[in-house]
This record gives structure tokens, C-alpha cells and sequence, in this order.
């Protein structure tokens, strides 16, 4: 549904670098004007170190983000998946 890149009506993204500098994407829905609530689907590659305690207890630590795919983004006020835009921040 969301695999052509060069859809520009398509708010997802294909791989992309992740950096710690790297800000989050903003979205609006165009059909209702949500500034602030949507269902993302996301696929993430990570490494983290896992830690096992003696009894046996996991606990994850240092988790690294190698890449990200945002497959889908739908406005949770009205549905609209295909009227979800993403935004920069000279747009609020």
C-alpha cells in the first residue's frame, strides 16, 4: 500500500539513517486538521545488549536504533490514512 516512494501524497518513508540527532516526524491530518494523534506502524532494526540476571531476569540495556520504516500513519480522530501529511516545524 505504502511502498512507492514516489508517491508524494504517501506520509511513511522507506529506510532511512537514524541518528540520535534525528527529530521525530510531525503530521496533520488533512481531511480533519489533527495536530496530534495517530496510529503509526513502524519496522525496526535494533541491536540492544541483553542482560540476564543469575535467576534468570532480562533486562535490556543500551538499545541501538540501526534503521526505521514508518509503513502506515492514520489519524486517530477520523481514520483518514491516505490525508495523513507529514509536517515540518515552520508549520505549526
Amino acid at each position: 500500500m505504502f511502498d512507492d516512494p514516489a508517491d508524494s501524497a504517501n506520509p511513511t518513508g522507506t529506510l532511512a539513517p537514524v541518528s540520535p540527532d534525528a527529530r521525530p516526524i510531525r503530521y496533520r491530518c488533512t481531511a480533519c486538521g489533527n495536530l496530534t494523534r495517530f496510529d503509526v506502524t513502524v519496522t525496526r532494526r535494533e541491536r540492544a545488549f541483553h542482560h540476564y540476571s543469575i535467576g534468570g531476569d532480562l533486562k535490556v540495556e543500551e538499545r541501538e536504533t540501526l534503521a526505521e520504516h514508518v509503513e502506515e500513519v492514520s489519524c486517530r480522530w477520523c481514520g483518514h490514512g491516505r490525508s495523513v501529511a507529514p509536517i515540518d516545524g515552520s508549520e505549526e
